[in-house]
C-alpha cells in the first residue's frame, strides 16, 4: 500500500484489519522482523515549505533524503545533525527518505557538536494506529508547542504513528573544514586525543578512531566554518595534540567530505561478515568497552560511540555484562534479530511509559509490532 496524501493514510490506516510494516525508503532494516502487509510512505513526497531565511524547512515524510540536502545546499544551507546512510553497512538498497531518517534518529558524526536528528526537529505530524491525524510542533524555532511528543517521534522507528510531515531548523553550511589525522594510536591513547580535542575551545566537529584495516589505526578530528577560523583552530589543535604523535592535516574539501562520510556511515565494516553493535557509552568507559567486545571496533563521538563487528550471532550483552550505556544490534541475519533483542531492553518503569504510549497511539497493535520488542 502506497497512498498518496496524509487524508489518504488516515484512511488506510483506520481500515486496516491486521499489523503493517511501516516502511520509507527501505534502506534501514533494523530491528526484529515484522510481519504485516507493507506501508510505504513513498507517495508523501514533496517540500512543503523552506524558508532559507528563517533558518527552517517542512517537508512531507516520504520524500527522499537527497532531495532535501540538495535544495539546501543550493541555498548555503544543510541539515545539522549529518543523517548516517546505512545502506553501505546494512546492503541495503533504495533512497531513505526524510521521515525514515527521523524514525530512525539518524545521526552522524557532528552529533557532538549539533545535537542528534531530535534536536533539529521541531514539529511534526503524523497518523496513529487509530487512523488519527497528528499535528505536534510548529515551523518556526521559537515554537516549543508539542516538543515532548516532537522528540518522542524521533526514534520511534514507526511504533507510535505513521510520520506525514516534519519540520526542521537548519544551518549555514561551513565555508571551509579540516581534518586533523594521527597515525598509529591505540584506543585508551585515541580517546585521551579527542577528549583533549573536545575540551578545547576549539570547536570540534568531528572525533573518530578508525581501526587498522589497510595500515595504521587513524585517530581524526574535524573542524569546519570560515576559512580563517578553521586555519587558527586547525593550528592551535596540531599544537595541542602534538604530544600524541605526528599529525596530518587535509584541507580540501571533497577528501574532507569523502573522509568522514565514510565515518558517518562505518564504511570501514561495510560488506564485511560478521554481526554489527553499535554500543553507547561514556566516551571514558570508551577504550574498556570497545576492549571487552572482542571484535573489531570503530569509536566516534570522542569514543562514546563504539561501532563493533564481531562473528555471527553474538550477544554482546552477555558478552559485556553489566556497564553503564546500551547496545543495540544494528546488522545480523534475521534469525539473530528474531533471536536476541534487537533495542537494549529498558528499566522496568521506562519500559512501563514505552507500553503505555504505544497503547495510547496505537491501542490495536497494528504498527510495526514487536519491531522494538
Amino acid at each position: 500500500m502506497q497512498p498518496g496524501s496524509e487524508s489518504d493514510l488516515a484512511e488506510v490506516i483506520r481500515g486496516t484489519k491486521g499489523p503493517l510494516r511501516v516502511r520509507g525508503g527501505g534502506t534501514r532494516p533494523v530491528g526484529k522482523p515484522v510481519t504485516g502487509e507493507a506501508l510505504s510512505v513513498a507517495g508523501l513526497s514533496g517540500i512543503d515549505l523552506y524558508e532559507p531565511g528563517a533558518l527552517t524547512i517542512v517537508v512531507k515524510a516520504g520524500t527522499p533524503l537527497a532531495e532535501v540536502e540538495q535544495a539546501l545546499a543550493a541555498e548555503g544551507q544543510r541539515l545539522p545533525f549529518e543523517p548516517m546512510d546505512h545502506r553501505g553497512l546494512l546492503g541495503s538498497d533504495g533512497a531513505p527518505t526524510i521521515g525514515g531518517v527521523v524514525a530512525a534518529n539518524a545521526s552522524g558524526p557532528r552529533r557532538i557538536q549539533a545535537g542528534a536528528c531530535r534536536d533539529s526537529l521541531i514539529g511534526v505530524r503524523f497518523v496513529t494506529g487509530e487512523g488519527e491525524i497528528v499535528k505536534n510542533g510548529g515551523r518556526v524555532m521559537k515554537n516549543v508547542t508539542g516538543y515532548d511528543l516532537v522528540k518522542l517521534m524521533a526514534g520511534s522507528y514507526g511504533t507510535l504513528g505513521v510520520l506525514s510531515e516534519v519540520s526542521f531548523k537548519v544551518l549555514p553550511a561551513p565555508d571551509a573544514a579540516a581534518t586533523l589525522t594521527i597515525a598509529g594510536l591505540d584506543t585508551a591513547q585515541a580517546v585521551r586525543a579527542l577528549s583533549a580535542s573536545l575540551g578545547s575551545p576549539f570547536e570540534v566537529s568531528g572525533a573518530a578512531h578508525l581501526p587498522a584495516t589497510d595500515g595504521e589505526a587513524r585517530t581524526l578530528v574535524r573542524v569546519e566554518g570560515l576559512e580563517a577560523q578553521v586555519s587558527y583552530r586547525t593550528g592551535k589543535l596540531t599544537d595541542l595534540l602534538r604530544s600524541y604523535g605526528p599529525i596530518s592535516v587535509e584541507t580540501d574539501p571533497a577528501q574532507v567530505a569523502r573522509t568522514w562520510m565514510q565515518i558517518r556511515d562505518v564504511a570501514p565494516f561495510a560488506g564485511v561478515p560478521g554481526d554489527v553493535w553499535r554500543i553507547s557509552v561514556k566516551p571514558s568507559d570508551g577504550p574498556g568497552t570497545a576492549a571487552r567486545t572482542g571484535g573489531q571496533v570503530m569509536l566516534d563521538w570522542g569514543g562514546g560511540l563504539i561501532w563493533a563487528l564481531v562473528p555471527e550471532g553474538t550477544d554482546m550483552r552477555a558478552r559485556l555484562g553489566a556497564f553503564g550505556g546500551h547496545a543495540t544490534l544494528v546488522r545480523a541475519s534475521e534469525d539473530t534479530r528474531a533471536a536476541q533483542a534487537v533495542f537494549h531492553p529498558e528499566p522496568a518503569p521506562l519500559a512501563a511509559i514505552s507500553a503505555g504510549l504505544r497503547a495510547r497511539f496505537d491501542p490495536r497493535g497494528i504498527l510495526n509490532p514487536g519491531l522494538m520488542a
